[in-house]
């Protein structure tokens, strides 16, 4: 578990590039809507598509019947604005909301995630504690094992408590640059010893950058116009805010394939140096109709045209990515 205390590992770059290429792909294999006729539609949908299976490697998952515990690391300068709609995202995962769609009923997803002893991934995220870097102790210029030594640090520093059903995520402002960010990544899950001990138990952690100034094209599509392919009209935010919309959507990828594949033994397609996750699997989709290019039929806010596809508390909306479904062997949106 040498891979933040040097130069990055084989595992955890692939595993970075997938994720990167994953956020992407839409965009740089996408087509103009005219370009693809209906008759091609057509042809295309007489074609039987392949099951999309993930398969379970007999690890752990981060089941119930406790909560999956947060703990959000801000490096550099996030407004109040900012916090409060990263937080109250957090919220309405574990939240019960009445409006439908909604945050929790995506996350309910994850119930169908079973190990092997048939207990379900639990329903209930909640932020069990915050702490702020906001002069950026580390400089602005991070390389990836900085933000291992980020959470370690917070560890010793007490901020935290060691925790076994947590996730730590570090959240990078925008003009916080993160070796390999916008190259080919938008955000990375992974595990590692809390200490540098050999004895040491291990914790997981995430990082996340908001990418509105370095490359929303990338990392904040479909609200962004793609860097690839030809260009697309974006989407409004449904919080104003085209880099903190970014982080949810990147945000919602870490945290389900946290909680589905926290120690490359749970639930994933492929070899465990490249998975496509719960979340990676179904890249671009965020409604009914998505194809390359397009993230599908959305809801619309009459107020601000703001695009969406998740209701969450205190009002809020969010567009939060497919996952897919196991007891469907199939991708599954808020809209589905």
């Amino acid at each position: 578990m040498e891979n933040f205390q040097g130069s990055l590992s084989t595992r955890m770059l692939a595993r970075l590039f997938l994720f990167f290429i994953c956020c992407t792909a839409t965009q740089a294999l996408s087509l103009n809507p005219p370009a693809i006729s209906h008759y091609a539609r057509k042809l295309l949908a007489l074609v039987p598509p392949t099951p999309l299976v993930l398969q379970y490697h007999k690890g752990p998952l981060l089941t119930g019947p406790g909560s999956i515990n947060v703990y959000l690391l801000w490096y550099g300068n996030f407004s109040h604005a900012q916090k409060a709609t990263v937080s109250d995202f957090f919220a309405s995962v574990g939240a019960k909301i009445p409006a439908h769609p909604s945050a929790s009923s995506w996350w309910a997803i994850t119930g169908q995630y079973k190990d092997s002893a048939k207990r379900s991934v639990s329903p209930v995220v909640r932020i069990r504690g915050q702490t702020s870097d906001a002069l950026c102790s580390r400089g602005k210029n991070l390389m990836r094992s900085d933000i291992a030594h980020a959470v370690r640090g917070a560890l010793a520093a007490k901020l935290f408590p060691v925790d076994a059903k947590g996730i730590y995520i570090v959240l990078t402002a925008a003009d916080v640059y993160v070796e390999r960010f916008c190259m080919d990544s938008c955000g990375f899950h992974d595990s590692i010893p809390a200490t540098h001990s050999k004895s040491a138990s291990n914790i997981l952690l995430g990082w996340v950058g908001n990418s509105g100034v370095q490359c929303p094209g990338l990392c904040a599509w479909p609200f962004a116009a793609p860097l690839y392919g030809p260009p697309t009209q974006p989407l409004i935010p449904p919080n104003g805010d085209v880099g903190v919309a970014g982080m949810i959507i990147n945000i919602a990828t870490i945290l389900a394939g946290a909680a589905t594949n926290p120690f490359d033994t749970g639930y994933y397609q492929g070899n465990a140096l490249v998975p496509l996750e719960a979340v990676t699997a179904c890249a671009g989709i965020y409604g009914k109709g998505a194809y390359s290019g397009y993230p599908g039929d959305l809801l619309i806010d009459k107020k601000t045209n703001a695009s969406y596809n998740a209701y969450g508390v205190n009002n809020r909306m969010f567009l939060l990515p497919s996952m897919w479904e196991p007891t469907k062997f199939a991708c599954e949106t808020t809209l589905s």
